[in-house]
């Protein structure tokens, strides 16, 4: 499939659950819907644009759809959360100034409640059936780069540029988090899980990727895997069908080159996707029955939309190597930097 061509830096992406529709949140406010072709690329039809509306005129920071895919929040630079109407493209609501900064960060944890985290680490829930804020948590001192939502345990798990990551119940009144990790020396800028829910995969500013294991506690990453030249700026994990016993994920680095790396036992697959000098700023990914697309997202006026079914197929082909595995599932030979 060709690159869909935007008019601005995107920000943010995100799929719609069900459909193959991707939207892209732009520098100007601008949040843009696109319907693409979920077959091979051998047809005339590749991608269509829906709609492109501009709520503000501040940047679209983050996106998120709830579960149905009838509603996208759009969250902004100008401190608002925007709910917008995927059917017509329209405004349904406007929270402005939610945040007392800039907001970073949005997604949804149960049907109704949305996490937002901004540029000062502060995280608020949001019941929209009740258009208020439900709770903020005020521990973390640095921008909120990433959350983690953990369906199992009800618990929110933010990343956050102060070093640290946290854990939230969002069940619990409590205005703290349940556990909040030791400092570890580097800017954390990515999360996402691996071994069915039990571990959890940070990318980091250095480079690293840090391995964190839920039932040793999130005190401090169990190992830490070198590799990639540049920051881990977002990782994206594939779904368990493309990828039989065994995890892997995508990676985009701000050397502009997105990586499919296998964890535990760790090797790096191969390169799906190069977004030439900029760096790669967000992967999602529509995984739907056979679909595999992966949409990833840079500094340029592009939204690459890659399909790694052949990537995979290819590795399957290969040679094994790469670390081993302990009796408890972990790296070997990694080790802490």
């Amino acid at each position: 499939m060709p690159d869909i061509r935007l008019k601005h830096q995107p920000f943010d992406i995100t799929f719609h659950p069900s459909e193959p529709i991707i939207y892209v949140g732009l520098l100007t406010g601008q949040v843009d819907a696109f319907k693409y072709s979920a077959d091979k690329p051998d047809t005339e039809f590749e991608y269509l644009q829906l709609f492109s509306l501009r709520p503000t005129k501040r940047s679209c920071r983050g996106l998120a759809t709830n579960f149905s895919g009838d509603k996208l929040y759009s969250v902004t630079k100008g401190k608002a959360i925007f709910t917008i109407d995927t059917a017509t493209g329209q405004i349904l609501e406007t929270t402005g100034n939610a945040h007392e900064s800039p907001i970073n960060r949005v997604t949804l944890t149960f049907p109704n409640i949305l996490a937002t985290g901004d540029d000062e680490g502060v995280v608020k829930l949001w019941d929209e059936r009740k258009k208020d804020e439900i709770r903020a948590y005020t521990h973390h001192f640095d921008f909120i780069s990433d959350f983690l939502w953990l369906e199992d345990k009800r618990q929110l798990v933010a990343t956050s540029g102060d070093g640290t990551l946290s854990v939230m119940d969002i069940r619990s009144n409590k205005g703290g988090p349940l556990v909040q990790s030791e400092d570890q020396d580097d800017e954390l800028l990515s999360i996402a899980a691996i071994k069915n829910n039990m571990k959890a995969v940070v990318g980091t500013q250095l480079g690293n990727i840090s391995i964190f294991n839920r039932n040793i506690g999130w005190g401090d990453c169990v190992d830490r895997i070198p590799g990639h030249p540049h920051s881990v700026e977002t990782i994206y994990t594939l779904p368990p069908n493309l990828c039989p016993g065994t995890d892997i994920i995508a990676t985009g680095s701000s050397d502009g080159m997105v990586r499919l790396v296998q964890i535990l036992p760790t090797k790096v697959l191969g390169v799906i996707a190069d977004h030439e000098e900029f760096p790669v700023e967000r992967i999602k990914g529509d995984m739907r029955g056979s679909m595999s697309w992966i949409g990833s997202i840079s500094h340029e006026k592009v939204l690459r939309l890659t399909d790694i079914g052949d990537a995979l197929e290819e590795s399957d082909n290969e040679d094994g190597g790469g670390q081993s595995e302990n009796e408890d599932g972990d790296a070997v030979g990694g080790g802490k930097d």
